[in-house]
């Protein structure tokens, strides 16, 4: 994984803008890094970033998939300088390769299409120009075999940065199990099977759709997105390898390759839940990170007493009352403002 990254974030991959030599190169590297996992790539052109998706299947023992996805270009020079992009998103690349490797020998139940897409950063970010919309436009399988979509952004860095309490840092946001019946459960199971990284549920309409599981939501195929939200060095030309977390990167791949095979092997149909919402595991995720910042923040305390009672006014199902679920929205956005 170490060495795919380095090689995103070469002078010869230099910001991975679509339809540019560097772009080009970075797709190039991508076919090669799965060839070597012992896959057969292919690419997909894109024609409104003009780039071209990577895309590569596993069979199964039955004719239904699950996209595995993480967009591999970025945003370019500028005169600032090079825009490297080592945790958006050649950190989740690789992890994408790690899980192909390790699920190219296994054939039982669902198949697996990994897709690293081009045209996910602006300016075509939002628009039919992303690589996502090209996938689903002309899928390598049938569209209706797609039973479930994981989508990887931003997954390289400790959250809050050193000397944060690991019950923050080591957090990995898990957004839209919601969205699909019996995914939530999943999710919490194998919340903490993996030392180095704590998967945290959370409800996906928090924040806006902002990467590629956003045309999967629209088509109704259930989604996973996995993130550690935006840091400090987001869009910047410092988002450089040497500041990523490795150990957290590793246990996010061991991580995927369980979940990726649980979701194989699940009996039932991965249906969507268009009305899903859990506004308690998002708030129980909070409560948890704000309680551990108890020791460093002198806010932390009334913070924790505010989701407390918010968490309080849920009903049976996990869902506040619809005249207070804007304020999960707003929470959100202030703790990860202000552990960028």
């Amino acid at each position: 994984m170490r060495s795919l990254v380095s090689t995103l974030c070469s002078p010869a991959c230099a910001g991975r803008r679509p339809a540019t030599p560097e772009g080009q190169a970075a797709r190039a590297s991508v076919v090669e890094a799965l060839r070597g996992a012992g896959l057969d790539p292919f690419e997909q052109p894109v024609p409104g970033c003009g780039g071209a998706n990577v895309l590569a299947k596993i069979e199964g023992d039955v004719e239904r998939y699950i996209v595995v996805g993480a967009h591999f270009d970025h945003l370019g020079r500028a005169q600032e300088g090079v825009y490297w992009g080592a945790d958006d998103n050649a950190a989740a690349v690789a992890v994408l390769v790690e899980v192909a490797a390790s699920s190219v020998r296994d054939r039982d139940g669902r198949g697996v299409i990994l897709a690293a897409f081009d045209g996910e950063e602006p300016p075509f970010f939002g628009t039919g120009a992303m690589g996502s919309h090209a996938f689903l436009a002309d899928p390598p399988v049938r569209r209706d075999a797609i039973d479930f979509m994981v989508c990887m952004d931003l997954v390289g860095h400790r959250i809050g940065g050193e000397g944060m309490p690991d019950e923050v840092g080591l957090s990995l946001f898990a957004l839209g199990a919601e969205k699909s019946h019996g995914t939530h459960g999943l999710v919490q199971g194998l919340a903490r099977t993996e030392s180095g990284v704590i998967v945290r549920g959370a409800n996906a309409d928090v924040i806006p759709p902002l990467s590629d599981y956003e045309p999967f939501w629209r088509a109704k195929i259930p989604f996973l997105f996995l993130t550690a939200g935006r840091s400090r060095i987001y869009h910047t030309p410092q988002d450089t390898p040497e500041k990523l977390d490795w150990p957290k990167i590793e246990a996010t791949a061991r991580w995927l390759k369980g979940f990726v095979r649980a979701t194989r092997m699940r009996s039932d149909a991965v249906s969507f839940d268009e009305g899903g919402s859990n506004d308690a595991s998002t708030l129980d995720a909070v409560a948890d990170m704000v309680r551990a910042l108890s020791a460093v923040s002198s806010e932390a305390a009334s913070a924790l007493a505010y989701v407390t009672a918010l968490r309080a006014q849920c009903d049976s199902s996990g869902r506040l009352p619809s005249s207070r679920q804007a304020e999960v929205a707003t929470i959100v956005a202030m703790i990860e403002s202000r552990l960028a």
